[in-house]
């Protein structure tokens, strides 16, 4: 993607620059340490989608609000909002099982949040803990085939162009399916109330993994806007 495009860390550091809060007080107030801080910020770490929950979760802040870039405008009541999402303008995080792009990330205090998500782990062992958060979520297969486990049913496979609507509280894991080296899905998570939020489970260790920048690997392909035509986030 293009090295103008937002990352996490600006959009944490425009979030902690108009609350007015230093590294410090910010720490105090998410629970994470003022150098993991510092290293999100100059996009040298990045957070999984699970810990950016439970940061938004004690910030007392929407987790859309984590992905919108500051507006000098009045903020005005929601009528007839929209926003377009294409993959060069999207906010990138990666784990070892996911890699997430963050969709119409200029919206704030959506309801609903919009994701492509590059899955990559063939196996539950490989993938490791179920994961679990609050809300709900839509999952619809864009290429490749995906296995998804979860707590209380048996694993299903699902082909491009099906989908599937679970109980984000459940534990559940998406796997590339049988064949498939990866496989790309959008994904929409909404919760119904964020005061509610729970403490999230981290996919990995402490949630963190080493943001790359620029391009990917070789061995790794980038997505681009033919493999996302059907992106149905759109109003």
């Amino acid at each position: 993607m293009a090295a103008d495009n937002p990352t996490l860390g600006a959009l944490l550091r425009g979030l902690r620059n108009r609350e007015g809060w230093t590294l410090k007080e910010m720490s105090a107030k998410s629970g994470i340490p003022v150098s993991t801080l510092s290293k999100v910020e100059h996009d040298r770490l990045t957070l999984t989608y699970d810990k950016l929950l439970l940061l938004s979760q004690r910030l007392g802040l929407r987790m859309s609000e984590l992905f919108a870039e500051p507006s000098e405008a009045t903020e005005q009541p929601v009528t007839a909002r929209r926003s377009i999402g294409r993959i060069a303008d999207a906010v990138r995080v990666e784990t070892r099982n996911y890699d997430y792009y963050y969709l119409c990330t200029e919206l704030r205090r959506k309801r609903m949040i919009p994701v492509l998500t590059i899955i990559r782990a063939k196996t539950v062992e490989e993938f490791g803990e179920l994961v679990h958060h609050s809300g709900e979520e839509y999952i619809y297969v864009l290429k490749g085939r995906i296995e998804i486990h979860t707590d209380f049913y048996d694993p299903v496979l699902l082909e491009e162009g099906e989908s599937i609507y679970i109980d984000s509280n459940m534990g559940h894991a998406y796997l590339a399916g049988e064949g498939c080296d990866e496989a790309t899905v959008l994904g929409v998570c909404s919760s119904a109330d964020e005061g509610l939020m729970q403490s999230l489970m981290t996919l990995h260790g402490d949630g963190e993994t080493v943001a790359r920048n620029g391009s990917k690997p070789a061995t790794r392909r980038r997505l681009t806007e033919l493999e996302v035509r059907s992106d149905s986030s759109r109003d």
